[in-house]
């Protein structure tokens, strides 16, 4: 089982600056990806972010040249990834998903999503 936790969502005024964190652990036998996604409700979610194990990015329109995802980061069975996001605007405001793409051994891969975290921009 893999699994994710999201971090560093929260309150900030229009123009201000966040950090997410999303952690993703256990049974990973290989990582394919990293990505970002984000949904207000009554909406479908949408791809903010990602990035794959060979460092390929890419962005939504709607966050190029204001968001930045870091390389995934390895430790002790963890890998990591932030999304380093400026410039908020109200329209920003949604949940915040990760996703990682996974396998858990050299045949079975899968899907997995954080719970989420919430950022809300607003003055």
């Amino acid at each position: 089982q893999v699994h994710l936790v999201e971090s560093g969502g929260g309150l900030v005024q229009p123009g201000g600056s966040l950090t997410l964190s999303c952690v993703a652990s256990g049974s990973i036998f290989s990582l394919v990806a990293m990505t970002w996604h984000r949904q207000v409700p009554g909406m479908e979610r949408e791809l903010v972010a990602s990035i794959n194990s060979g460092g390929g990015i890419n962005y939504a329109d709607f966050v190029k040249g204001r968001f930045k995802i870091s390389r995934i980061s390895r430790t002790n069975g963890e890998n990591t990834v932030n999304l380093r996001m400026d410039s908020l605007t109200p329209e920003d405001t949604a949940g915040y998903y990760c996703n990682a793409r996974a396998y858990e051994t050299s045949s079975k891969w899968g899907d997995y999503w954080g719970p989420g975290t919430q950022v809300t921009v607003s003055s």
